[in-house]
């Protein structure tokens, strides 16, 4: 990735992070289940993906083999996603600065860094499986959300916690419905793999390649 190219991800990244952190706009967002975890969370992950992106290049990252196949940074990554979607973490969220500080330290990096420097390393199963649990997750959070008689975060509305539960489940139908459209077109172009050398896409050097 060219310099100018990287530090325009990572100016990107500061700027959206900034925002995120600025009160009004923390509170805001939090003001409803929907904003604190389907705007929120996301948005602060989304940061964390393109400081990541910016300075691992697009063959994410190996970590001397420990990230063989970006398993182990997906897992990790899957994990602290799940962490800060159950109810407790909403609540404590709310009324604790620490463990605010704490969300907006940990998403960006255990989450958006970790899936946009394991992501380009992983294969088609690890990717498919990663998806599936996404899904499952959604679904089952949503109904959670949604069928239950009592808050279950102390800090919303029993209205709020129905409303996050159908957009969660809205969510999960939308991500499968994309997935199994993209399964029957197929991407556009065939995407390189990675550990692919430049040489590959040079003209002139395609010969030495053989």
């Amino acid at each position: 990735m060219s310099a100018p190219r990287a530090g325009t991800l990572i100016a990107s990244a500061g700027v959206l992070y900034g925002l995120l952190v600025a009160p009004p706009v923390t509170i805001a967002l939090e003001s409803s289940m929907v904003g604190h975890i389907l705007v929120q969370l996301p948005m602060i992950s989304l940061a964390g993906d393109l400081v990541a992106r910016g300075l691992a290049g697009p063959s994410g990252w190996s970590a001397g083999g420990f990230n063989a196949g970006g398993i182990a940074g997906l897992v990790v990554a899957v994990f602290a996603a799940a962490v800060w979607m159950l109810p407790r973490s909403l609540d404590d969220a709310l009324t604790s600065a620490a463990v605010e500080a704490a969300k907006f330290v940990t998403v960006p990096t255990l989450v958006g860094a970790l899936i946009a420097l394991s992501w380009p390393r992983a294969g088609g199963l690890v990717r498919g499986l990663g998806w599936a649990h996404v899904i499952a997750m959604q679904l089952t959070l949503g109904w959670l959300y949604l069928v239950a008689p009592v808050r279950l975060c102390l800090g919303y509305r029993l209205d709020q916690q129905s409303l996050l539960g159908a957009a969660l489940l809205g969510t999960a139908v939308a991500v499968a419905l994309f997935l199994v459209v993209r399964a029957f077109v197929g991407p556009s172009t065939k995407e390189p793999r990675v550990g692919e050398g430049e040489v590959n896409r040079a003209p002139g050097l395609r010969s030495a390649s053989v």
